[in-house]
């Protein structure tokens, strides 16, 4: 049977069934939508069987499209990697390599340099905050921002930088609001709060303490919350380098507590195979020096 199937069939299929579209899977094969109709088309004739129910509204795979799907999909997976991991035997790393990272410019400026250094590399570059597990399907690497204990998950993280932090008020918000001298205190008093990233409302400190505080101005952004802190619209947990100038001249009060916020760190994740890609291992070491660098 095998014989008489072509990859590409397959690959199409797993494209539509995907997508639910054939337009939308010829736009991620970079194929005609003609074409990819036609390897469906084959598929289902080879096989004897409808794997795909079309009508004029939508697209409804079959009890054996289904099953099909989920046979081959791990198969064209290990395909796919073993023909890269191959391909690294030549002069230079190679292939498609899909990331999402947040929208940072040195993660920019290390990027840019990976794929220089590696011009055979094709990039996908997805920028988000607080990308959702079933995005993750189909990236190699992940970078996101976490505090404290990690979720569990298939995927395996790797700790590339690590931000000390601090709570901070600015002073007019003093004049208003009383400084808080306990996290008990902190709970009752207005706060900046992230939307969505970092696990979201509850604030952590090192003694694996969560807070829930009063927040009223929540964002996915250091630099929204740190303006916002600025003004005085409430007490917020950030990067203490990202704020020392200001505390140092006055315009920030950072306020001690008995345990200190949890390190904001940047990890990497990747998927959970007993070994990385090594486009992944070279990635991540290319980042580390970066880092390091960075530092200097």
């Amino acid at each position: 049977m095998i014989e008489k199937i072509e990859l590409q069939w397959l690959l199409s299929f797993q494209a539509v069934y995907e997508q639910l579209s054939f337009k939308r899977a010829a736009e991620q094969l970079q194929l005609p939508t003609s074409n990819v109709s036609r390897h469906v088309a084959l598929l289902e004739q080879q096989l004897n069987l409808r794997l795909l129910e079309r009508t004029t509204r939508k697209m409804i795979p079959t009890v054996a499209g289904k099953q099909l799907y989920q046979s081959i999909t791990p198969l064209t997976q290990a395909l796919n990697d073993a023909l890269e991991e191959i391909s690294l035997y030549g002069d230079s790393l190679s292939g498609h390599f899909k990331i999402i990272l947040p929208d940072l410019p040195f993660l920019a400026e290390i990027i840019a340099d990976f794929c220089l250094q590696h011009p055979r590399i094709q990039l996908s570059c997805d920028t988000q905050l607080n990308p959702t597990e079933g995005l993750l399907d189909g990236f190699d690497l992940v970078l996101t921002f976490g505090r404290g204990s990690l979720d569990d998950s298939g995927w395996v993280a790797k700790e590339i930088l690590r931000w000390p932090s601090c709570v901070v008020g600015a002073p007019q918000l003093l004049k208003h609001h009383p400084l808080p001298r306990s996290l008990d205190e902190l709970s009752k008093a207005p706060c900046i709060t992230s939307l969505s990233v970092l696990q979201g409302m509850p604030w952590r400190f090192k003694d694996r303490k969560t807070l829930q505080v009063k927040a009223s101005y929540k964002v996915n952004s250091g630099h929204i919350a740190k303006a916002a802190a600025l003004r005085g619209l409430g007490f917020a947990i950030l990067p203490t380098h990202a704020c020392q100038a200001d505390i140092d001249n006055g315009s920030l009060i950072k306020i001690e507590f008995n345990s200190e916020p949890e390190d904001l760190v940047l990890y990497a994740f990747y998927s959970g195979r007993k070994y990385p890609l090594e486009k992944v291992k070279v990635f991540l070491q290319h980042l580390r020096l970066g880092v390091i660098d960075m530092q200097k």
